[in-house]
């Protein structure tokens, strides 16, 4: 098994690495000054440029040559399953397009950031032209004649094709808008008032976190324009953001994050720093930050306990109880950003995102017509125009860093958090009364026992078919918003 140990030991010392570039990625977003840009992207391009080479070192083929399969148990099957994909695809890959792809997807968020603050999309278009030019040409040497697409969804869901996603889409889409637009008949709940001092934002989205399991240990949360989680292992960090007017943008950025960081800080300690030591898809890994976020954070029984710790934290801030302070945590209302959209409006977000990236990906949609195709179908899908670009095609991050494929894999969570709802409910049956109280450790252990400890151990479909019981479906999450929405506005 000489030949395995190999393997492993180089494995480790990659992902140590991967680790490092994980981690300047983390402080270019909350600590580095803006007049660092253009070197954290020679930085970047430097680091890239060394794990390349690893991934692609010849030894490796070596190594699997020599392995005997027969001899390792599942995690040694699953290890080199692993390390076989990662190899085969970055072996396709130019060192020089990865270096070249690092640096100016580094140098890009610093743009994207600047002309999001300007509010000039004309300004990020040509650094988002070379971004996609790029990409397209790594997508070709992936796709090696297939779908491009498809390629660059197989770094976030491996597995998953575009067609199988616009089939699982196109069934969710119209059931939303016809729960959407039953909501907009209705009587809306109140809005919420006042301002929110944010120091105090800070100290209850802390206690929040440590509420959900997070280690702050091993963890620590900041702010960021836009929030994110970042490492794996025993360095697992969450981002979030304030506002003075909205503090459940704080709060739900926070739960959010800390889903993906526990699912992180939950993974078998025995897979650390290897292949396994980290979430096994995005797909699976928004899972888990929504069901963390959604079915457990906006739950009448969570809310209720909220509502209290809102009060001691901010004194009566003009909600009567806990039923009115559940329906605006729910509430539906129109609005531009992704991020803070409800449950019931957030998947058409991603899905037009989904539709227009895949365009541009295929050459049916170029960067100069990027932000009129975009109004035009935020018209289409949401009934009102986009009012500037900061609200519209650049409010998210993931294309300037080239995060071609990532977008489907937030609907695709939703509908596995959907999934893992039922079968959790159907598991801790009391677990309302233990949310009534603030309690989410039934909850959250039984995730990390059914999803979060396997790691990259089963395939994404697998881990949640063993997880629930039954193959993936879009039709959970559907009951449950119309349960939910049903309810909540008296539909």
């Amino acid at each position: 098994m000489s030949a395995f140990d190999d393997l492993m030991v180089f494995q480790r010392e990659t992902e140590a690495l991967a680790q490092i570039a994980g981690r300047l990625g983390w402080d270019q977003e909350t600590m580095m000054p803006r007049g660092a840009a253009a070197q954290r992207g020679e930085e970047m391009a430097a680091v890239e440029g060394v794990l390349h080479a690893r991934r692609v070192d010849p030894r490796i083929t070596d190594w699997l040559e020599m392995i005997d399969e027969g001899h390792l148990d599942d995690a040694g099957s699953a290890q080199l399953r692993h390390i076989r994909r990662s190899h085969a695809r970055a072996s396709k890959v130019p060192a020089a397009l990865a270096a070249r792809l690092a640096r100016i997807t580094s140098e890009a968020q610093g743009i994207w950031a600047e002309a999001r603050e300007n509010e000039d999309f004309a300004a990020f278009a040509p650094t988002l032209s070379e971004v996609i030019t790029l990409k397209r040409e790594e997508g070709m040497a992936l796709a090696a004649g297939g779908d491009i697409y498809d390629a660059m969804l197989d770094d976030y869901e491996p597995g998953a094709t575009g067609a199988e996603l616009e089939a699982m889409f196109g069934a969710l889409r119209p059931e939303l808008t016809r729960l959407r637009e039953a909501v907009r008949s209705a009587e809306a709940p109140p809005v919420l008032q006042g301002k929110f001092d944010e120091s105090a934002q800070m100290k209850l989205t802390r206690q929040l976190a440590k509420t959900f399991g997070y280690d702050m240990s091993m963890g620590r949360v900041d702010k960021a324009v836009h929030p994110f989680s970042s490492g794996s292992g025993l360095d697992v960090r969450i981002t979030t953001r304030t506002n003075e007017t909205d503090p459940f943008n704080c709060f739900y950025s926070t739960i959010h994050e800390v889903g993906h960081a526990c699912y992180e800080q939950g993974i078998d300690r025995a897979y650390l720093l290897t292949p396994l030591g980290a979430g096994v898809s995005m797909g699976v890994h928004e899972s888990q930050s929504r069901i963390y976020e959604n079915q457990l954070g906006r739950s009448r029984a969570f809310t209720g306990w909220l509502f209290g710790q809102m009060k001691d934290a901010f004194g009566d801030f003009g909600v009567a109880d806990e039923d009115t302070f559940y329906r605006i945590v729910n509430r539906v209302s129109d609005g531009y950003i992704r991020t803070e959209a409800d449950e019931l409006q957030y998947n058409l977000h991603v899905l037009l995102r989904f539709d227009l990236e895949r365009a541009l990906m295929g050459g049916e949609l170029q960067v100069d017509d990027l932000e009129a195709a975009w109004n035009d179908r935020f018209k289409a899908d949401f009934g009102y125009e986009v009012d500037k670009p900061s609200n519209g095609v650049l409010q998210d991050v993931h294309w300037s860093v080239g995060l071609f494929g990532y977008f489907p894999t937030y609907s695709l969570g939703n509908v596995y958090a959907g999934c893992l709802n039922d079968a959790l409910r159907k598991d801790v049956t009391d677990l309302d009364d233990q949310l009534t109280v603030g309690d989410t450790r039934a909850a959250t252990g039984w995730l990390r026992e059914n999803v979060q400890s396997h790691g990259g151990l089963y395939h994404p479909k697998e881990l949640i078919t063993r997880a629930t019981g039954s193959a993936p479906s879009e039709a959970p999450l559907l009951s449950y918003l119309s349960s939910k929405f049903g309810e909540l506005y008296s539909l």
